[in-house]
């Protein structure tokens, strides 16, 4: 496996220093954003896309730094009720898909987005409980009339330029679980897959190598984020996990996003990457730093150092004691 990294904490730097940084650390490979939330300051879909020269400079630079891109990211919602920001949500991924097939980038990794819980409403709807009934036909809505058709034409278009579409399962999203991922791809096709982040996974309470065995089972992770997360038992014994409270504000939230090591400790992480080579998964572990307590450099070193005690550099051998 790779030890990655998603670009936006090293958006202070251009993108050749940003590879040089990482280089350094002994990093293999590099996830920029294209669009939406990780936005495109490494990586202007504009400047890349039908322009063979300006992609032979990129994929010199990569050489240079003996790098790899293992995806384009663009997290954003195509299903927006807003037309205007669906419409330019669709053609970040497109345009990302396009791009990735033309760099030879196997994956773009994304969001399910989120629609509204009618044809009638303006605001995204994100539906956690079957009661009162009006919920559970919301939920409906948002599956059959808007998330399925969407995503089983993204994923005949991904599969015309070759790319696998990877998503993060992510609440205040439709999907936001292992369960749910499944239910979209069994419906749109293998196209469609997840961008593994157990960050999310974690304070809802899933057991990330249960899920991980889950999804595996199905073939169904196309790219995974290397990211933790840190339950903070004092506030979630007196309002739970579903905590509206500033990031910013670390002392009162229930859990907040962590640098690897900070949230599980190096034998969950090594079990982690123990499991991914059990069900066939040998892409990047793509860190995605998020960690409001350090600094993203050095939250990026510490979590390179502790990937780079848990992943294995071969292929293991015949079983000779089997």
């Amino acid at each position: 496996m790779d030890i990655g990294v998603h670009t936006p904490p090293l958006y202070d730097r251009s993108f050749e220093d940003a590879l040089s940084v990482l280089s350094e650390m002994g990093v293999d490979a590099v996830e920029p954003g294209v669009g939406g939330y990780p936005g495109d300051d490494h990586l202007p879909r504009s400047e890349y896309l039908d322009d063979a020269d300006a992609q032979a400079e990129l994929q010199d630079a990569l050489d240079e730094h003996d790098m790899r891109i293992s995806a384009l990211a663009t997290h954003n919602n195509p299903l927006h009720p807003d037309d205007e920001q669906a419409e330019a949500a669709d053609t970040e991924l497109r345009e990302a898909i396009e791009l990735a097939g033309q760099l030879d980038v196997n994956t773009v990794t994304c969001f399910s987005g989120l629609p509204a819980g009618g044809p009638d409403d303006d605001v995204p709807n994100w539906i956690t409980a079957p009661w009162p009934s009006e919920h559970a036909d919301a939920h409906e809505y948002q599956w059959e009339e808007v998330a399925i058709p969407y995503w089983s034409e993204i994923a005949e278009f991904a599969d015309e330029h070759g790319v696998d579409v990877a998503i993060e399962m992510h609440p205040n999203m439709l999907v936001y679980e292992p369960h749910g991922m499944l239910e979209l791809r069994e419906a749109t096709g293998q196209r469609i897959g997840a961008n593994f982040d157990p960050s999310h996974l974690y304070w809802q309470g899933i057991e990330i190598t249960d899920a991980i065995r889950l999804l595996g089972e199905h073939d169904a992770i196309h790219h995974f984020h290397a990211k933790d997360t840190k339950v903070y038992e004092e506030q979630a014994r007196e309002k739970g996990v579903l905590d509206t409270t500033a990031y910013t504000e670390e002392a009162d939230r229930s859990w907040l996003f962590r640098s690897i090591g900070y949230g599980h400790g190096e034998s969950h992480w090594k079990d982690i990457v123990s499991t991914l080579r059990m069900v066939g998964y040998e892409g990047a572990l793509s860190i995605e730093h998020e960690d409001s307590l350090t600094s993203s450099l050095e939250g990026l070193e510490k979590a390179v150092d502790m990937l780079d005690r848990a992943v294995f550099d071969t292929q293991p051998g015949d079983a000779y004691w089997a």
